[in-house]
């Protein structure tokens, strides 16, 4: 008889032995699922998906005494992707992760209470949880793909490839990102970045109730001057609205990890994982500049930055407080000149390249002509502006705002044109100057046609023997052929181009003089460099510029367009490059997260292509003496191009050694 319970007792103790051993993780093979019913209890990596890119497991964040079930990056540094229990941390590593009959998945701590379990399905047929090779835990009933509940649609502080950010009416879900209270403690921070719908869909980027940063409304097929949500070699965004929908999300490359983060500090910041480095890589940053402050220059004003930012008032208006803004206070924002613009005359002026104002307190009318929308708006007293909208099904749609024109800047991509509701007083000044410049032309036409001909030939001849001049002691580059084929530019052309070179079209100064952008009548964008007053050296670097350019051709050298001499004025047209100068981003902290190694390599290959035709492949052997960062533009696709030319020198065949009494750049 004490044998036989003897050999009871050791069976039963080997079947508890056992039952206990199939609680532990597999140390053999990664498991990527967790059946209804079983406990798995680990306190590293508890599931791993079938391709080995995620980990799901207990992580202790540096200095905290505290764990939490996480989603990071198996072969990465620890970037923590998503966390399950943010407001219910472990105190120890003992946990244990089950999936009930539900289809719930479930954290234990080691003495049964449950730290945190997703929302229940509802009964079904043998539930799994699994996690995917993209990073999304989900819960699935057997023999179905549908997944029942799923990680992806409970963000934390990341947006992965698949993700979707906003809403949809399917789910009755608004997914949004919430920042981590510390680098170190992963509990719910209080900054939330989301596509808030209050109007046209537009990211905001919210301390609490408090928006710090907005992305510029959705336009159809675009979001309003958003540079950085655009199609790469990287990843392509993607941005799904209709009525019952509004969500945001994108692809990437094959192989590249990309992720989006909005950080502690409330900073959206997107990444891709440079796997020959071993680190991860920004592509861009959210709120970019100091313009991207939400209000930062208050109603009824728009924001320039160029080196600092920098506010002006919309056509028709003037600051609140004159004495505020004159210290650089804008938040007081700015009101009207003259309040008469109902059934008074008024009218509407555009200002183009622009974010469009905060979306709140809008109407969208669709299929809608630019005529029918300016006279809806010039119809409804309330009606502060108006813009068109290009609609994903084609044609237009007419944007009205009836509230207040707030957060509006000057950008360089995705900007639309923005119509302003402004008294008659603000036209007539318009119409005044335009009538006088009718009479003018018209009567310079009638009267003194023989005699602008005869001018206008003159004119050329002495800017061809000024331009050729026998002084060429300095090393000022002469024509060979005693001619400049380039094209002359009427003033008034460059005058209407610049918006009359108004603040708000300069971009930048240097020692030649201020550079502004404008548009000609085609839709060709320029930038216009005005030689300033007073400039002791600014006439011989502009016969040097526009002798020695004319007679080079490179991709990596600035395109001058033409020239303009007019009474004092004298310009140089060139071709507008949309990303400024390299020190425009080399000397940003922000900005220059964006020059990745790659396209630095790339810029620097560029500039050296410009450097060889320059030095050995043109037909003219040119020095160019001041080559800076920022004598480096940048077009559309970042592509390097070599400008600024007034202080070259141009070497004769085998010529090797030159002298020069005149200090100069570099």
């Amino acid at each position: 008889m004490g044998e036989r319970i003897c050999w009871c007792s050791k069976l039963l103790a080997f079947l508890i032995f056992w039952r206990t051993i199939a609680l532990f993780p597999r140390k053999s093979s990664a498991i990527d699922t967790i059946k209804a019913g079983e406990f798995i209890i680990g306190s590293t990596q508890i599931l791993v998906s079938s391709q080995e890119n995620f980990v799901l497991g207990i992580f202790n964040p540096q200095g905290s005494r505290f764990q939490y079930l996480g989603i990071w990056y198996k072969n990465n540094p620890q970037t923590i992707v998503w966390v399950a229990n943010r407001d219910n941390p472990l105190v120890n590593s003992s946990a244990k992760l089950t999936v009930n009959v539900e289809g719930t998945i479930i954290l234990l701590n080691e003495t049964g209470g449950v730290l945190w379990s997703s929302p229940s399905p509802g009964s079904m047929k043998l539930p799994t949880a699994q996690l995917l090779n993209t990073g999304n835990l989900v819960v699935t009933e057997s023999g179905s793909e549908n997944y029942l509940w799923q990680s992806f649609d409970y963000p934390s502080d990341t947006l992965l490839t698949g993700m979707k950010l906003g809403w949809d009416s399917k789910s009755g879900l608004n997914r949004k990102l919430t920042s981590w209270k510390s680098a170190n403690d992963p509990s719910p921070g209080g900054f939330t970045y989301s596509i808030e719908t209050d109007g046209l869909p537009q990211f905001v980027i919210r301390e609490g109730p408090l928006i710090l940063f907005r992305g510029g409304p959705w336009y159809g097929n675009r979001f309003s001057g958003s540079g950085a949500l655009r199609d790469t070699a990287i990843y392509s965004p993607k941005f799904d609205y209709n009525a019952s929908a509004a969500l945001f999300s994108y692809d990437a490359a094959d192989n590249l990890f990309v992720r989006l983060t909005l950080n502690a500090a409330g900073y959206v910041q997107q990444f891709y994982w440079v796997d020959d480095g071993k680190y991860w890589n920004p592509l861009y940053i959210m709120p970019g500049d100091r313009c991207d402050v939400y209000g930062l220059c208050g109603d009824f004003s728009v924001c320039t930055f160029s080196l600092t930012a920098e506010c002006d008032c919309m056509v028709g208006f003037e600051p609140k407080s004159p004495n505020d803004w004159e210290r650089f206070r804008w938040s007081d924002g700015c009101v009207r000149k003259d309040n008469r613009t109902c059934r008074n005359g008024e009218g509407f002026k555009r200002i183009s390249s622009v974010k469009l104002p905060d979306s709140s307190g809008y109407l969208v009318n669709v299929n809608t002509s630019i005529d029918d929308c300016e006279a809806a708006c010039l119809n409804n007293c309330s009606c502060l502006a108006y813009g068109i909208m290009e609609l994903p099904t084609g044609g237009y749609g007419c944007v009205t705002w009836f509230h207040k024109l707030v957060d509006v800047k000057f950008v360089l991509e995705n900007g639309q044109d923005l119509y302003i509701r402004v008294a008659a007083s603000e036209l007539d000044t318009t119409k005044k100057k335009l009538l006088v410049a009718i009479f003018v032309s018209v009567a310079s036409f009638l009267g003194l046609l023989a005699f602008v001909i005869c001018f206008i030939l003159g004119r050329r001849r002495r800017v061809r023997d000024n331009m050729i001049s026998p002084d060429n002691s300095e090393g000022h580059i002469q024509s060979q052929e005693n001619e400049v084929e380039m094209p002359i530019f009427d003033f008034t052309t460059i005058e209407i181009a610049t918006n009359g070179f108004s603040f708000s079209n300069k971009i930048g100064e240097g020692g030649f003089g201020p550079v502004y952008k404008g548009k000609l009548s085609c839709g060709q964008e320029i930038a216009v460099k005005r030689l300033a007053e007073g400039s002791g050296q600014g006439q011989s670097e502009f016969k040097n510029e526009v002798l020695l350019i004319s007679q080079l051709q490179h991709r990596n050298l600035v395109k001058l367009l033409g020239f303009c001499i007019h009474q004092e004025e004298t310009l140089l047209v060139y071709e507008y490059m949309q990303n400024k100068s390299l020190d425009y981003f080399l000397f940003d902290n922000q900005r220059r997260s964006l020059l990745n190694w790659q396209k630095r390599l790339d810029i620097i290959i560029g500039i050296a292509r410009g450097l060889l035709y320059l030095h050995r492949d043109s037909r003219l052997r040119i020095i160019h003496r001041d080559l800076k960062v920022s004598n480096i533009l940048l077009d559309n696709e970042m592509t390097p191009k070599i400008s600024d030319f007034g202080m070259a020198r141009m070497f004769g065949e085998g010529q090797t050694v030159t002298q020069t009494k005149r200090v100069v750049g570099t």
